[in-house]
């Protein structure tokens, strides 16, 4: 059942608005790609391919997500940090944020409308089962679910205390689980007088929460320290790697201590992330024998050697104090000093301008071009409606003054002209034939079955050397196969592309269509999407990783990770390519559609004024009728594309007005 409504207060800060700006904005997009989506389809203007645009535009502005990652050794305030900025209108600590260790889990915090408020574990042997978490996340009878009360914070916080659970279990348990390896013992965790060790109880938590934040589409991952972090191939392969924001949280007394420039060097060092770095718990810099100028200076002290140690820019690195932030806005009622002292401020500043400036880059890039899509093909077979209606109004114009005699043989002249361009359908067949065939040999290489041949090839080839250089080299020819396999696929889209450019060239002058070629889909982002896949499962061939992939089930594990993000990668970019092909097809159908349509009006518009002589101006003035509806709809196209381009353009120059008027815009009635 859905989960009840929220019953929080309106959530404060940077970070809110600038939720509330992208959630406004995706909303008066997405009502003005419906508005003109209905427009061209109450005038049968669009093809199938602009109506999986339209769909797939529509559900990405619905169920975008901004994904936000809190990563830390234990003990460095990491939990508190989330409750401060996210939870501090539930009147207390949501997240358990207590000494120790705390969060022992990777925990994902969203809301979906349409599932109960719950709290979803995944047992930790699960692992053993060599399942990846995408494999597992659909399947409820592998999770224990807990429903979660989403009015009483208090039993709110009892039930997410369970993501703290442990469990003893031997050395030979622990190291099939991935928590006790040999080769690099000072990871380990200490063994009890039995020998047994502490491991965490659960693979993986997911929170769903109707709290006002989460509901505009934000995702929080709370994940926990190095050993934990390292276990789970899908944290660091995908969860980290997709996060559109990082935060990496230190203790300001310590600074970046090993475990912490380890977690850094090993799963946060590549510069595409977007990477900030919190230097947390200042309130325990205070010093009763220095004054607040040295105490200061200190602060700032170690803020420059993180920056310089983990090499980021100064204004990344933020130092503050989530208890004290926490403090502020639920015992003070948000004292607006007590909340500057803590230092949160600027960060939640900063988060905010980076979520907005990410997503809405991305959003306006793929806005925009369904916009350009439909209003181009919109007005292109408007254009050829109002030719042929022209051509019409010009014929029955003519026959003012015309015999019986004369009207019968145009009726003939007509029937001839449709039965010659009928013609056309066994070269428009060859045609669909020879793209058809085209197609499925680009797209048969980059298909799933030919993605699991190869990343088997390359399971089988590293197998006897798998954390050497066999291993290394296996991998490196798997993904140099895979970018010839890429730039194979774009020739061929190439060839695809002058192939029938040559053949509408001829069907235009011959038979009087209109068909054009849209511009290629480019294949570099998935080019680049590659690059980056090689960067960070290549680590796990390195010495600092490969130990890692002699824990039982990784290596299987990691192949399934491996061959999962090809797989979506790949059919991302098979559904670009194909998508291309379907508009250059539709168009055909569409327009072969129109002609018929064309000589149907026209024979019967000859038909009745031959049986009728006075219809002659009748028909011409709804001729002329139609062309001025034409006209309106073409104009009508213009306005509606504008007005979309407008909002996205308003996103840019002024944000805060944009807000506001996304609140109260409502586009008018196509």
């Amino acid at each position: 059942m859905p989960m009840p409504a929220a019953s929080p207060a309106p959530a404060r800060g940077a970070i809110a608005q600038s939720l509330e700006l992208l959630s406004s904005w995706r909303g008066e997009l997405g009502q003005h790609i419906s508005g003109l989506g209905r427009l061209l389809a109450d005038h049968e203007l669009l093809d199938d391919a602009d109506v999986a645009s339209v769909t797939a535009l529509r559900e990405r502005l619905a169920s975008d997500k901004v994904v936000l990652a809190f990563v830390a050794e234990f003990s460095r305030g990491k939990s508190e940090l989330i409750n401060a900025i996210f939870f501090a209108d539930a009147g207390r600590r949501v997240l358990p944020a207590t000494p120790g260790r705390t969060t022992m889990c990777p925990v994902e915090l969203r809301c979906d409308a349409d599932a109960p408020a719950r709290l979803a574990l995944l047992p930790i042997e699960t692992r053993l089962r060599g399942l990846s978490l995408a494999e597992l996340r659909g399947r409820d009878e592998h999770w224990q679910q807990v429903l979660l009360d989403a009015r009483d914070a208090r039993t709110l916080a009892a039930a997410l205390g369970a993501v703290t659970r442990t469990q003893r279990v031997s050395v030979e348990q622990a190291r099939a689980l991935g928590f006790w390896h040999d080769e690099q013992p000072e990871d380990n965790p200490p063994q009890a007088a039995d020998g047994s060790v502490e491991v965490p109880a659960w693979r993986h938590a997911l929170i769903n929460y109707p709290h006002p934040l989460l509901e505009r589409g934000l995702v929080v991952v709370d994940t926990p320290g190095l050993n934990a972090i390292g276990a789970e191939p899908e944290l660091t392969l995908g969860l980290l790697p997709n996060a559109h924001a990082v935060v990496f949280v230190l203790a300001a007394d310590a600074g970046v201590t090993k475990s912490d420039l380890a977690i850094w060097r090993e799963h946060l060092g590549a510069a595409s992330l977007e990477r900030f770095v919190v230097l947390n718990k200042i309130d325990t810099l205070a010093d009763p024998l220095a004054t607040p100028a040295e105490v200061a200076a200190q602060i700032e002290h170690q803020r420059a050697v993180a920056s310089a140690t983990l090499g980021v820019p100064p204004e990344r690195v933020f130092a503050l104090s989530a208890r004290a932030a926490l403090a502020a806005r639920v015992e003070h009622g948000a004292d607006a000093d007590a909340l500057a002292a803590s230092g949160l401020p600027p960060l939640e500043r900063a988060l905010a301008a980076e979520l907005l400036q990410r997503r809405r880059e991305l959003l306006a890039h793929s806005v925009l071009a369904v916009v350009q899509q439909l209003r181009g093909s919109g007005q292109r077979r408007l254009a050829d409606r109002r030719r042929q209606n022209a051509e019409q109004l010009l014929e029955l114009r003519g026959l003012r003054g015309k015999s019986g005699a004369k009207l019968r043989m145009m009726v003939e002249r007509v029937d001839a002209e449709a039965a010659e361009f009928e013609r056309c359908t066994a070269r428009l067949a060859a045609l669909r034939a020879v793209q058809l065939r085209q197609l499925r040999a680009l797209t048969t290489p980059l298909g799933s079955d030919a993605l699991r041949v190869e990343v088997g090839a390359m399971h089988a080839a590293g197998a006897a050397r798998l954390f050497g250089l066999g291993g290394r080299s296996a991998f490196a020819q798997l993904m140099q196969r895979l970018h010839a396999a890429v730039q194979h696929a774009e020739v061929q889209c190439e060839e695809m592309r002058q192939m029938l450019v040559a053949s509408f060239a001829q069907l235009n002058a011959e038979f009087g269509f209109a068909f054009t070629i849209a511009p290629l889909p480019t294949l570099a982002a998935y080019v680049k999407e590659l690059e980056r896949i090689e960067e960070n499962y290549g680590r796990y061939f390195g010495m600092r990783q490969a130990w890692r992939m002699a824990a039982p089930g990784f290596a299987e594990q990691f192949r399934r990770m491996l061959l999962s993000k090809l797989r979506m990668v790949f059919e991302n970019a098979v559904g670009e390519v194909e998508l291309w092909s379907k508009a250059a097809s539709g168009q055909v159908e569409l327009q072969l559609r129109e002609r018929r349509r064309a000589f149907v009006r026209r024979r019967e518009a000859l038909q009745r004024v031959r049986d009728a002589a006075g219809e002659l101006e009748q028909r011409i003035a709804e001729v002329q009728q139609h062309e001025e509806q034409l006209g309106a709809v073409q104009a009508r196209i213009g306005e509606l594309a504008e007005a979309a381009a407008a909002a996205m353009q308003r996103l840019y120059d002024d944000p805060p007005t944009a807000v506001a008027h996304a609140a109260s815009a409502r586009p008018a009635a196509a």
